[in-house]
C-alpha cells in the first residue's frame, strides 16, 4: 500500500486519477477512491498507519488533515515549500558501487527528480546504498558549496536536498 501511494504523490497522480495541486497536495477522499477503483483498497485509517508508521517519513497531512502529500522525492513538478537552510559542514549521498565512477567523474545529479538527495549522517546514508546494491557512501562538503553560492533545503523528513553537487564537492568515504 505504501508503495502504491508512493507511486501515486511522487510520480503517477494519474494511477489513481488524481491531480496534484502545485504544492504536491491532493484531496484524501480523492486519493482513497482513486486506490479503490484500481483495486487498492485503501482506508483513511489505513493511510494515517502509512504516515505514521513509514520509517522514512515520506508523506505528511494538511493540519486539517483533509489532504496529503509526499514531502520530497517527486519526478514530477510540484512546490513542496522547502526552506532554504544552512547545511552542516558534512552531508552524505549513499548509494552503489556500480554508480561510482559516473559520479566521480560527473557529479550527483538529480536524475529524474526534482533534487539530489543528501543524507544528515553516515548510517541513514549507508542504509540507502544499500537499497541499490554494494552500498558507498560519499561525503559532501555542504558548507564549502553552501559558501559558493549552492542552495540547501531540508524537507520536512529530515533529507536535504540541493540540485546538483559537482565531483569536486565529494569525498569517498574509507
Amino acid at each position: 500500500m505504501s508503495k502504491f501511494v508512493s507511486l501515486v504523490l511522487r510520480h503517477k497522480p494519474e494511477a489513481a486519477g488524481l491531480e496534484l495541486d502545485e504544492n504536491g497536495w491532493a484531496e484524501v477522499e480523492a486519493l482513497i477512491e482513486g486506490s479503490r477503483k484500481n483495486r487498492v483498497p485503501i482506508t483513511r485509517e489505513l493511510l494515517i498507519e502509512i504516515v505514521d508508521t513509514n520509517e522514512k517519513r515520506r508523506f505528511a497531512f494538511s493540519d486539517d488533515g483533509l489532504r496529503i502529500r509526499a514531502n520530497q522525492g517527486h519526478s514530477i513538478s510540484v512546490d513542496v515549500e522547502l526552506e532554504e537552510r544552512e547545511p552542516p559542514e558534512f552531508l552524505f549521498h549513499g548509494t552503489a558501487t556500480r554508480y561510482l565512477d559516473p559520479i566521480l567523474s560527473g557529479g550527483l545529479k538529480k536524475m529524474s527528480r526534482q533534487h539530489v538527495h543528501l543524507s544528515p549522517d553516515m548510517d541513514t546514508a549507508t542504509k540507502v546504498g544499500r537499497r541499490h546494491g554494494k552500498p558507498v557512501v560519499l561525503i559532501v562538503k555542504a558548507a564549502e558549496m553552501a559558501a559558493k553560492g549552492a542552495k540547501f533545503y531540508v524537507s520536512k523528513n529530515g533529507v536535504w536536498l540541493t540540485d546538483f553537487v559537482d565531483a569536486k564537492w565529494l569525498l569517498r568515504e574509507e
